[in-house]
């Protein structure tokens, strides 16, 4: 009994974690003067954690929050990826409205020391 409450404890301190490093990367996101689509957007694939775009680029970013930029890094699977990818496709055939002239996929590692932002980081093949 007491190692699944710990386990609960354990997943809702990293649930908290993650939701407030979504939050800080929107706020870089909005201070670079994009508008933010959407969070946590829930498709059949999974979830996308952040949608942003401007003008000219529609980035879809999905946030990883470790203790370390390598275990943030590391979070980012080639199966998680190609999720991530099916779910962008999704996201957009339901929000044709999204299009832009370009669209890219990011990562955002926040860790002890900050936050790194990977621009393209994951490609359709």
């Amino acid at each position: 009994m007491y190692q699944q409450a710990s386990s609960l404890v354990k997943r809702r301190a990293a649930e908290s974690l993650g939701r407030i490093a979504e939050d800080e990367v929107a706020l870089f996101w909005q201070s670079k003067g994009f508008a933010i689509l959407a969070q946590r957007l829930r498709t059949g694939a999974g979830e996308i954690d952040l949608v942003v775009a401007n003008a000219g680029v529609l980035v879809f970013v999905e946030v990883k929050a470790r203790k370390t930029m390598a275990e943030a890094a590391y979070a980012v699977s080639p199966r998680q990826q190609a999720r991530l990818l099916e779910a962008a496709s999704l996201a957009l055939a339901t929000h044709s409205h999204w299009e832009r002239p370009g669209v890219r996929f990011d990562v955002a590692l926040v860790y002890a020391g900050g936050i790194e932002h990977i621009e393209d980081a994951i490609r359709y093949n």
